[in-house]
């Protein structure tokens, strides 16, 4: 059987040594506990981002495309489109049509929303504290260093 040549097609001693499997990892576990508290308020993790980021994004009551949230988000504009679709469906968001093209829709959020994002926002934020409280006063150079990856 064929063996991988790992000193030939990497530079890291091993996985725990490669920043990307390592964000992989914390990814996925910050995720999981995400998940699970937004599960407890009936609303998923990617659905409470798009939902409290309309709600930011709006709060001055600027119109704001499906397109702009997206790109906001980092998400996939079709996905958007998708959790505004069930977001609206929900009661939590309207959508209209953007006068002059039946493509693109402005969406706004609703009382039941704004209330559903009050009360998910302190969960989340405590699942952070939690988190990352093992970086101590290492948090706002993590902070920092996260703003300087997005693209």
């Amino acid at each position: 059987m064929k063996r991988i040549t790992w000193e030939k097609i990497t530079r890291f001693e091993g996985p725990e040594q490669s920043p990307g499997f390592l964000l992989w990892k914390v990814s996925t576990q910050w995720r999981r506990q995400m998940e699970a508290t937004c599960a407890t308020i009936g609303i998923t993790h990617s659905q409470l981002v798009i939902l409290a980021s309309l709600g930011w994004l709006t709060r001055n009551g600027d119109n704001v495309t499906q397109v702009e949230l997206a790109r906001y988000c980092a998400t996939d504009v079709t996905m958007t489109s998708q959790i505004l679709r069930l977001l609206e469906k929900k009661g939590y968001i309207k959508r209209r049509q953007h006068k002059g093209d039946a493509r693109s829709k402005f969406a706004q959020i609703t009382e039941p929303g704004v209330t559903l994002v009050e009360q998910a926002i302190p969960l989340v934020h405590a699942v952070d504290r939690q988190f990352f409280n093992i970086l101590g006063d290492d948090i706002k150079k993590y902070v920092e260093t996260m703003q300087r990856l997005i693209i």
